[in-house]
Protein backbone atom coordinates (compact mmCIF):
# COMPACT_ATOMS: atom_id res chain seq x y z
CA UNK A 1 0.00 0.00 0.00
CA UNK A 2 1.33 3.44 -0.91
CA UNK A 3 1.70 6.18 1.69
CA UNK A 4 -1.08 8.06 -0.10
CA UNK A 5 -3.45 5.10 0.18
CA UNK A 6 -2.53 4.50 3.82
CA UNK A 7 -3.01 8.16 4.79
CA UNK A 8 -6.26 8.43 2.86
CA UNK A 9 -7.64 5.27 4.48
CA UNK A 10 -6.72 6.20 8.06
CA UNK A 11 -8.15 9.70 7.55
CA UNK A 12 -11.59 8.09 7.48
CA UNK A 13 -11.05 7.01 11.11
CA UNK A 14 -10.39 10.56 12.32
CA UNK A 15 -12.47 11.74 15.27
CA UNK A 16 -13.34 15.29 14.23
CA UNK A 17 -16.85 16.01 15.57
CA UNK A 18 -16.06 19.66 16.36
CA UNK A 19 -14.21 20.91 13.29
CA UNK A 20 -15.30 18.27 10.79
CA UNK A 21 -11.74 18.53 9.43
CA UNK A 22 -10.32 15.01 9.09
CA UNK A 23 -6.59 14.55 8.52
CA UNK A 24 -4.62 11.38 7.82
CA UNK A 25 -0.87 10.84 7.98
CA UNK A 26 1.39 7.98 6.98
CA UNK A 27 5.11 7.55 7.65
CA UNK A 28 7.59 5.14 6.13
CA UNK A 29 10.72 4.07 7.96
CA UNK A 30 14.02 3.24 6.24
CA UNK A 31 13.14 -0.47 6.56
CA UNK A 32 9.86 0.06 4.69
CA UNK A 33 7.42 -0.19 7.61
CA UNK A 34 4.42 2.14 7.37
CA UNK A 35 2.75 3.78 10.38
CA UNK A 36 -0.45 5.78 10.23
CA UNK A 37 -2.30 8.30 12.37
CA UNK A 38 -5.41 10.44 12.20
CA UNK A 39 -6.48 13.51 14.11
CA UNK A 40 -8.45 12.92 17.31
CA UNK A 41 -10.33 15.95 18.59
CA UNK A 42 -11.50 16.49 22.13
CA UNK A 43 -14.11 18.89 23.52
CA UNK A 44 -11.20 20.51 25.37
CA UNK A 45 -9.49 21.56 22.10
CA UNK A 46 -5.87 21.63 23.29
CA UNK A 47 -6.17 18.00 24.33
CA UNK A 48 -6.64 16.69 20.79
CA UNK A 49 -4.00 14.88 18.75
CA UNK A 50 -2.83 15.66 15.24
CA UNK A 51 -2.57 12.95 12.59
CA UNK A 52 1.20 13.35 12.28
CA UNK A 53 1.66 13.02 16.04
CA UNK A 54 -0.47 9.87 16.05
CA UNK A 55 1.59 8.28 13.28
CA UNK A 56 4.84 9.19 15.04
CA UNK A 57 3.54 7.72 18.30
CA UNK A 58 2.62 4.48 16.52
CA UNK A 59 6.09 4.32 14.98
CA UNK A 60 7.83 4.87 18.30
CA UNK A 61 5.52 2.38 20.05
CA UNK A 62 6.65 -0.20 17.49
CA UNK A 63 10.28 0.46 18.41
CA UNK A 64 11.26 2.60 15.41
CA UNK A 65 12.69 6.11 15.57
CA UNK A 66 13.55 7.17 12.02
CA UNK A 67 11.20 8.60 9.39
CA UNK A 68 12.29 8.16 5.76
CA UNK A 69 9.19 9.72 4.16
CA UNK A 70 5.86 11.20 5.25
CA UNK A 71 2.47 11.89 3.66
CA UNK A 72 -0.34 14.10 5.03
CA UNK A 73 -3.81 14.37 3.48
CA UNK A 74 -6.90 16.43 4.23
CA UNK A 75 -10.08 17.58 2.50
CA UNK A 76 -9.08 21.15 1.79
CA UNK A 77 -8.71 23.34 -1.29
CA UNK A 78 -4.90 23.36 -0.98
CA UNK A 79 -2.43 20.85 0.44
CA UNK A 80 -2.35 21.28 4.24
CA UNK A 81 0.99 21.65 5.99
CA UNK A 82 1.58 20.19 9.46
CA UNK A 83 1.00 22.56 12.38
CA UNK A 84 4.05 24.04 14.09
CA UNK A 85 4.11 21.40 16.82
CA UNK A 86 3.99 18.57 14.30
CA UNK A 87 6.76 20.16 12.27
CA UNK A 88 8.94 20.01 15.38
CA UNK A 89 7.86 16.40 15.98
CA UNK A 90 8.85 15.49 12.42
CA UNK A 91 12.27 17.13 12.91
CA UNK A 92 12.86 14.90 15.94
CA UNK A 93 12.69 11.74 13.80
CA UNK A 94 13.48 12.89 10.24
CA UNK A 95 16.48 14.60 8.70
CA UNK A 96 16.12 17.90 6.91
CA UNK A 97 16.16 16.25 3.48
CA UNK A 98 13.30 13.83 4.22
CA UNK A 99 10.30 14.53 2.00
CA UNK A 100 6.82 15.26 3.29
CA UNK A 101 4.03 15.15 0.73
CA UNK A 102 1.10 17.41 1.55
CA UNK A 103 -2.09 16.41 -0.27
CA UNK A 104 -5.78 17.04 -0.81
CA UNK A 105 -8.51 14.50 -1.46
CA UNK A 106 -8.83 15.96 -4.96
CA UNK A 107 -5.29 14.85 -5.82
CA UNK A 108 -3.32 18.08 -5.43
CA UNK A 109 0.10 17.43 -3.90
CA UNK A 110 2.99 19.55 -2.72
CA UNK A 111 6.28 17.88 -1.84
CA UNK A 112 8.50 19.62 0.69
CA UNK A 113 11.57 18.68 2.69
CA UNK A 114 11.42 18.68 6.48
CA UNK A 115 14.05 21.42 6.48
CA UNK A 116 11.75 23.61 4.39
CA UNK A 117 8.83 23.00 6.75
CA UNK A 118 10.82 24.13 9.77
CA UNK A 119 13.95 26.12 8.95
CA UNK A 120 16.13 26.80 11.95
CA UNK A 121 14.61 23.88 13.85
CA UNK A 122 15.49 23.32 17.49
CA UNK A 123 17.33 20.01 17.77
CA UNK A 124 19.21 18.03 20.40
CA UNK A 125 22.46 19.62 19.21
CA UNK A 126 21.26 22.87 20.79
CA UNK A 127 21.41 21.16 24.19
CA UNK A 128 24.88 19.64 23.68
CA UNK A 129 27.32 21.39 25.98
CA UNK A 130 30.29 19.22 25.03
Amino acid sequence: MSLREAARAVRENAHAPYSGFKVGAALRTPGGAVYVGCNVENAAYPEGTCAEAGAIAAMVAAGETVIAEAYVIADSPDPVPPCGGCRQKLVEFAGGEVTVTLATLDGAERVMRVGELLPGAFTRTHMDRN
